[in-house]
């Protein structure tokens, strides 16, 4: 299994909003890669996945530079939505808005689209957990897209965000979790 090296969709996306995410777009940029990898992986897909799964995968934490919030699913949903709207692409925005809002669920997903929502949950759950967590796929896969596509900040980025939310809302720590 090798890595897909390029996403030119998603790129196409993140460099609309490359101001927004500033000194943080490689690692936000090599995160959605994993994620995308680790997706296919898991999805047994050949090639690169889903229009829908693209557009998801470069929204999915965007909230997070351009609302300056750990509570970013739905400014993320809203800037998919506008691109889609703007892309004449109605069609896709129950799934890509399903991707975005389950991406942190802790439990299993069951609902629409399913099929894609359950795989990108658990793609993005092998990034955030650095491996930890593998759903089965090969450490060496891991450890191969991890190598081709390096953090550059993005998980101690993560840290030093929710810090900051315990900070502001201690009882609503990890706004961004759904069960």
């Amino acid at each position: 299994m090798k890595p897909i090296l390029e996403f030119p969709l998603t790129d196409e996306i993140l460099t609309s909003f490359a101001l927004a995410i500033g000194a943080d777009l490689q690692g936000y940029r090599n995160h959605i890669y994993r994620v995308l990898n680790f997706y296919t992986a898991l999805n047994g897909t050949e090639g690169l996945p889903s229009d829908a799964v693209q557009i998801a995968a470069a929204f999915h934490d965007l909230g997070i530079w351009t609302d300056d919030t750990l509570d970013y699913l739905p400014p993320s949903i809203a800037l998919a939505t506008e691109y889609l709207d703007s892309q004449h692409r109605p069609e896709l925005k129950d799934e890509v808005s399903a991707l975005i809002l389950e991406h942190h669920k802790l439990r299993r997903y069951r609902g629409a689209c399913a099929d894609s929502v359950e795989p990108f949950r658990q793609a993005d759950l092998v990034d955030v957990s650095l491996g930890l967590v593998r759903f089965g796929l090969p450490r060496s896969f891991i450890k191969t897209v991890q190598s081709t596509f390096p953090d550059h900040g993005f998980h101690s980025m993560l840290m030093k965000l929710s810090a900051r939310q315990l900070i502001r809302s201690p009882l609503r720590p990890l706004p961004m979790f759904r069960w």
